[in-house]
């Protein structure tokens, strides 16, 4: 212990300001506080303002603590035109770009920018009347994926993935999207259906370019097991970090110029489907991803504030990670994935987060405050914990991560128990394809 007390002492001690929205970064803020930092943290949602409330230092507003932070981290999108602002007056920043935050909140201009250099586009359309994409489905009989466009994509439950060959199911969706949520929906997007594994690549970038090793994962995002149930955004992952990736090479490594040209620093990632007949691009996410940064925690070696700090300079500082893979599970209470304060009020609102044993070796707060010691639910949304683990072979990493699980104990708790099983069915096809 006075080994690494020592250490810490030897580096610089440097402060971090982390902005949110709707408390996204926390884990990763009390990470970096843990490493001998000084951290402060903003929530600008109301609702989530007790979110880390006891495990980092919390203000009311962020701008007036911009002087004081060496490095302001921005969790989410949304920010670009401020970290555009910050970076161009010298601060050290991560965190969006305009440029980026088009990328990922307008669909159509990220799939342009992507056919723009090279990159292999689903075919698509786009559309702000229910009733013109109803016509040309009936016209053009296939199978389609509904997505929301702008802000009501963050309504992870509106993507909807089309089964009948014909579209009719399509068809059905539209007319109910068109009567229960026509205000909100402005604009969306259908894709062509591709069939194929899902897999995505993502990579740190420092303004000027890429930091390896990248990452390739392999999201869960339906609720329950077997991929059923609503699209929560996601419900856990499988993942590990690689130096070479020919699913990096074909996508992300091809927009290098495009992200230096806005300055973008933070995490970028791109999710595709992979078949026998090529890579197809879905979308970008031009931040950090949740719960991906947790799990990538579990496979980092190196320190968090360091890395952060180097990159917001330009830097390319020590990135080691684990020859490991690394999975992770969200552990979720009511009314997760759905945003019913009543419901969290009734069945989770400050409930105690019970641990059979004091090894806390892969758990990661979500909405959670620690009052007096005790982990307890904050926020209201259910988004309680992630677990992670990882391990030599993805057998070991799932069966450390489960048995990490079983040592948690939350009122009305839930979780998939099947992340990481399809990993032998999608590597050997992606093997078999070249693609690994």
């Amino acid at each position: 212990m006075n080994g690494i007390n020592q250490q810490n002492q030897q580096k610089p001690r440097l402060k971090f300001l982390f902005v949110s929205i709707d408390a996204l970064i926390g884990d990763l803020a009390w990470a970096v506080k843990k490493e001998g930092h000084e951290v402060r943290y903003y929530i600008s949602e109301k609702e989530q303002k007790d979110v880390c409330d006891g495990f980092v230092d919390k203000v009311d507003g962020w701008k007036e603590h911009v002087d004081w932070a060496d490095c302001v981290v921005f969790d989410d999108f949304g920010f670009g035109a401020e970290a555009d602002a910050l970076r161009k007056a010298g601060k050290a920043v991560v965190g969006g770009s305009d440029y980026t935050d088009k990328l990922e909140m307008d669909r159509e201009y990220g799939q342009s920018e992507m056919k723009s250099v090279g990159i292999n586009i689903i075919p698509r359309w786009n559309y702000t009347n229910f009733d013109e994409a109803i016509d040309f489905i009936k016209k053009n009989t296939d199978r389609y994926v509904i997505k929301p466009s702008g802000l009501a994509q963050n309504e992870k439950e509106l993507l909807f993935v089309g089964q009948e060959d014909d579209g009719r199911d399509i068809v059905e969706m539209l007319e109910r999207y068109k009567k229960n949520w026509g205000k909100k929906i402005k604009a969306f997007q259908m894709q062509k259906f591709i069939s194929g594994v899902e897999v995505a690549v993502g990579a740190f970038f420092n303004g000027e370019d890429f930091i390896y090793p990248i990452n390739v994962n392999f999201e869960h995002k339906k609720m329950f097991p077997g991929d059923l149930g609503p699209s929560t955004g996601e419900m856990g992952t499988s993942m590990f970090f690689t130096n070479r990736s020919p699913i990096f090479d074909a996508t992300l490594l091809k927009m290098k110029e495009k992200l230096a040209a806005c300055g973008y620093v933070g995490y970028i990632d791109i999710n595709c489907i992979a078949n026998s007949r090529g890579i197809y691009p879905l979308e970008f996410t031009s931040r950090f991803g949740y719960p991906h940064i947790s799990i990538a925690m579990e496979g980092v070696l190196s320190e968090w504030g360091q890395f952060l700090y180097g990159i917001a300079r330009k830097e390319k500082p020590e990135f080691r990670t684990k020859r490991a893979f690394e999975v992770g599970v969200v552990v979720a209470v009511p009314p997760f994935p759905f945003h019913d304060p009543d419901s969290f009020r009734r069945y989770s609102e400050d409930a105690s987060i019970i641990f059979k044993t004091q090894n806390l070796a892969g758990i990661h707060p979500g909405d959670v405050k620690l009052v007096e010691d005790d982990w307890r639910l904050a926020g209201n949304s259910g988004y309680a914990l992630v677990v992670t683990a990882s391990g030599t072979t993805m057998e070991e990493t799932r069966k450390t991560v489960y048995n990490r699980i079983k040592n948690i104990i939350i009122p009305n708790m839930f979780y998939r128990t099947d992340i990481g099983t399809r990993w032998v069915e999608d590597s050997d096809r992606l093997t078999m394809w070249g693609y690994l």
